[in-house]
């Protein structure tokens, strides 16, 4: 489910839009190498130096002192070990702002650091993928093509890739919906990439998979702006309109399209059902991997407290206040007494509010098409209790077919529970037993 930033570094978004605050004697970031700067005095000795001397809007400067400061982000990324190449800084144009990517390859893991900037001043952190440069392992005998899916509430559209068997078609296939967090289309998660592993392998076995990048990922300043948005809109209209999508092409046979939802993908998954029912159409059937059935605060107070349990010297380097987090967390047991700008571990209170409403267990008995539920069993992100609920509530169901891994974690790859959010250091592959499952579980259905 949530990915913790003082491990993965997932995201740290410091701001929203609006007024750019700079004071006079305040640097600008008005070029490549004023950002390579930055990073530089970032990993040096005195980070906390950049809290003063560049210029910020003063929505950051407030989300910076309430998270620690810059020496709480160094530390973050001290978490992912010494910094072994910093490419130089290059600049896009993305929805109004100046964003500023830095390659980093740390000893644990590769990614950008990506600097949003409005008029000179720091509008937001954020990690992404890495763009420099290293050898990929793509498979050269699977077809993909650039599928891009319309999004006209941000008018644009999210980058996605089909690929497909060999041979003819049509094929019968499957839309992978992303889990929390600003996800690109491979499901980047430190040097593991789920959605492209599931993508090569499910494809080998016949089956073609659409994945494309999360509305958080590509317009996330965009999102930012938007206080009211919830589940809906970071996740379940775009994966309804990917089925649509899917359906109108020629190598794809419209009548077996199914959705696999991941980790809060997978808590999607009955609403998506629900609105699906509504449209031209709708999938034959459903694939829940890692993904659970109880109340996202509830879940995310666990993932901390394991933490905090496996991890303590992680915790206390990023100088993070485990009473401070859950008395955030707290906060969600009196949501009416939430405004729309109040905001609870990064997220603003209608999100909260609309996810207190929505019973996906309750849900997910009007779902009466084959649904199979994938659990790794050292999964310490959504655990054996969540599968054990799916498994109470519908076990004895003809069309729920449940299945846990020993050995693989939320990814569904290799690892140990302890070992927490390091397991997504090692760049391992989704067990092939998975795949083979997901495949076979499509198929049968699909004749």
């Amino acid at each position: 489910m949530k990915k913790v930033l003082s491990v993965l570094l997932a995201l740290m978004m410091l701001a929203a839009c609006g007024t750019v605050f700079a004071e006079q004697e305040a640097r600008k970031i008005e070029t490549p190498a004023d950002a390579d700067e930055w990073i530089a005095t970032l990993f040096g000795e005195h980070p906390e130096e950049l809290e003063d001397a560049w210029a910020m809007m003063p929505e950051v400067k407030t989300a910076l002192a309430a998270s620690g400061g810059m020496k709480t982000l160094a530390a973050q990324l001290a978490a992912l070990g010494a910094a072994e190449k910093i490419s130089p800084a290059y600049m896009k144009e993305i929805q109004g702002f100046q964003a500023f990517f830095v390659p980093c390859k740390f000893a644990a893991a590769a990614i950008d650091l990506v600097l949003y900037v409005q008029d000179g001043a720091i509008a937001g952190v954020q990690t992404g993928v890495y763009s420099g440069k290293e050898e990929e392992n793509e498979s050269e005998d699977r077809i993909s093509k650039e599928l891009n899916l319309p999004v006209p509430a941000m008018d644009g559209e999210l980058p996605g890739i089909l690929t497909l068997p060999t041979g003819d078609g049509p094929f019968p296939a499957v839309v992978l919906v992303h889990g929390s967090g600003p996800n690109d289309m491979d499901e980047t998660i430190g040097n593991v990439k789920p959605f492209r592993d599931l993508a090569e392998g499910l494809a080998a076995k016949g089956v073609a998979v659409y994945r494309y990048d999360k509305r958080t990922y590509t317009f996330g300043m965009k999102m930012a702006e938007n206080h009211q948005g919830t589940l809906m809109e970071e996740t379940v209209d775009d994966a309804v309109a990917a089925v649509q999508l899917l359906a109108q092409q020629d190598q794809i046979d419209a009548s077996r399209i199914y959705v696999l939802g991941h980790s809060l993908g997978g808590n999607a998954i009955p609403m998506i059902d629900k609105m699906l029912k509504e449209q031209p159409a709708s999938a034959c059937g459903y694939v829940m991997m890692a993904g659970s059935p109880r109340n996202l605060g509830e879940l995310m107070r666990e993932q901390y407290e394991f933490l905090f349990t496996v991890q303590p010297e992680l915790m206390e380097q990023a100088q993070m206040d485990k009473e401070a987090i859950l008395s955030d967390l707290d906060r969600l047991n009196d949501l009416d007494s939430l405004t729309d700008d109040d905001m609870v571990q990064g997220v603003y209170a209608p999100y909260w509010k609309w996810l207190a409403e929505y019973d996906q267990l309750k849900m997910a008995e009007e779902i009466t098409k084959p649904v199979l539920v994938l659990q790794g069993e050292e999964d310490w992100q959504v655990t054996m209790k969540d599968f054990g609920i799916w498994k109470e509530a519908f076990g004895d169901k003809e069309n729920w077919t449940m299945i846990s891994y020993p050995g693989l974690i939320h990814a569904m790859t290799p690892g140990v529970m302890n070992e927490a959010s390091l397991n997504y250091t090692k760049a391992e592959k989704v067990d092939e037993k998975v795949i083979g499952d997901i495949a076979d579980f499509i198929l049968a259905q699909a004749e």
